[in-house]
């Protein structure tokens, strides 16, 4: 994207990433948790932590973590020589909780903050580097990818066909000028808030959209691992 490596420079240092690990594994037929299935020979979570660390943007990494899981976290850590600086909080009640926590530890002002699902951990350094840039200069930055899918919405017992050139699909990271997503986050909690755009949205503010990845998948189900395997594998080694 054009100006967007005069823009790094100026997010190093004033970004962070709250990556939102709240899963209990109950759609993976999976006594694990999702995160910390083994996925080419380490927890998904550990590729999402190096996913952002090897961003241009490097940001000050949170991760969100119900405090029942810490101690496993810090055994996986040891056991693969895990050594991505990132700190360490605990869960909240729901998502919204979870990264309420992390955006309240977060002191620093005029700074830019980024929420990703741990289980996304396909996510591009270069996707990462657009979205902080995009908030930098917007406010709000939400990467999504076009359906690529015939969509139709139901009303009662009729179908109608939308147009797939206008329906996104919405991903992680989401990513916001602090100022705006502390505000947003100040608004008592309702079911309503499915993700942080829907919170930042509920001000009456704009969401700006950034181009994602398809590959950018979410590990929901035990077939998901094995697409995300096949995935990276087909990648070139470094």
């Amino acid at each position: 994207m054009p100006g967007l490596k005069s823009h790094i420079s100026d997010l190093k240092s004033k970004s962070f990433a709250i990556i939102v690990a709240g899963g209990t594994g109950s759609r993976m037929q999976s006594a694990l948790p999702k995160q910390f299935l083994e996925l080419n020979g380490k927890p998904v979570l550990m590729h999402t932590l190096e996913a952002f660390a090897a961003s241009t943007s490097a940001p000050t990494l949170i991760l969100v973590l119900h405090a029942d899981f810490h101690g496993l976290w810090k055994e996986l850590c040891a056991v693969h020589n895990f050594s991505v600086k990132h700190l360490l909080l605990a869960g909240g009640e729901t998502r919204f909780h979870s990264v309420k926590n992390a955006i309240d530890y977060i002191t620093d002002t005029d700074v830019l903050i980024a929420v990703h699902d741990a289980v996304r951990p396909l996510i591009s350094p270069v996707v990462i580097d657009e979205a902080y840039s995009t908030a930098q200069a917007q406010g709000s930055a939400v990467v999504a990818v076009k359906s690529r899918d015939s969509v139709r919405q139901t009303t009662g017992t009729t179908s109608q066909a939308l147009n797939r050139d206008s329906i996104y699909l919405v991903q992680t990271p989401q990513t916001f000028q602090s100022g705006l997503l502390k505000q947003a986050y100040k608004q008592p909690y309702t079911s309503n808030f499915t993700d942080d755009a829907s919170v930042v949205e509920q001000l009456g503010h704009d969401i700006q959209l950034v181009e994602g990845n398809h590959t950018n998948i979410k590990i929901t189900f035990p077939e998901d691992i094995a697409i995300a395997e096949a995935i990276l594998n087909k990648k070139p080694s470094a």
